[in-house]
């Protein structure tokens, strides 16, 4: 056995198994795949009988309780009730439930998110760059002061602004996106949702808006979401209601410059 394993360059141990595992039989006939580690049965495992005793405690809870609460919480209460020997504790009469199959809702199938910028080859390269734009509508001051919010989140970078405005217009749009991206630079792409302060008027279908020309002359190609989709503008939406959660909600604003002031520190 030394001598097999210093040839193929395994183990002692290795080879003991293997030989161990054949016992005698045909090659041909042995079973070579591999096996998980550890053994059979945990040796914390619950007794079978113990696992149906609980089985039966819920299936009782379940046609005659009062409350109709049926579930880990209410089997062990019921197990300390009856002064059974030994209670198992709530969280492994759950995982009991969980490995026989009786849960009444079955568990969230979770599949990993795709990534950031998926829907643009170079976005989701990180060979571009994508700032995200969205508006924040129907906020009011008291004394009657319409409040309108653009935000805007940068996807790989994280970098935010915020333009507080009674009403938005594509002029200070315009300017507003003019003065940001001269100070943090020039994105790639620019999304936004189809309002049409960004996407034009709606009366001549053939002619764009102020802010995409804007957009495109500067180099930065502006992309509209389809409105069934809500994973293109899911940054924009979270900065959304971070700045209203943050600075809307927790502070009190007398004025629109008071507004303006919280929301650039």
């Amino acid at each position: 056995m030394r001598h097999v394993a210093d040839q193929f360059g395994v183990a002692l141990a290795t080879v003991q198994r293997w030989v161990a595992r054949a016992k005698g039989q045909r090659l041909e006939r042995v079973d070579w795949t591999d096996r998980p580690c550890g053994l059979p049965t945990p040796v914390n495992r619950t007794e079978r009988q113990r696992e149906d005793l609980v089985l039966t405690l819920r299936q009782q809870l379940r046609d005659t309780s009062d409350l109709g609460e049926f579930g880990a919480a209410a089997s062990h209460r019921e197990w300390l009730a009856r002064g059974l020997a030994d209670p198992p504790s709530v969280r492994t009469i759950g995982l009991i439930l969980e490995r026989r199959g009786v849960l009444d809702r079955r568990q969230r199938t979770r599949r990993p998110p795709p990534r950031a910028g998926w829907y643009l080859p170079a976005v989701a390269d990180g060979r571009a760059a994508l700032d995200s734009f969205d508006m924040v509508e129907g906020l009011v001051i008291r004394g009657g002061i319409q409040v309108e919010v653009r935000n805007g989140i940068s996807l790989h970078g994280g970098l935010v602004v915020s333009w507080p405005h009674t009403v938005l217009t594509a002029k200070f749009v315009v300017e507003a996106l003019v003065e940001h991206w001269r100070a943090v630079g020039l994105p790639g792409y620019a999304p936004f949702d189809n309002d049409p302060i960004f996407e034009g008027p709606q009366i001549h279908p053939a002619t764009i808006g102020r802010v995409t020309r804007a957009c495109l002359r500067l180099g930065v190609a502006p992309v509209f979401v389809p409105p069934p989709e809500t994973g293109c503008q899911a940054a924009s939406e979270g900065c959304n209601g971070l700045w209203q959660a943050k600075v809307w909600v927790r502070l009190q604003h007398p004025s629109l410059g008071g507004l303006q002031a919280q929301s650039a520190r």
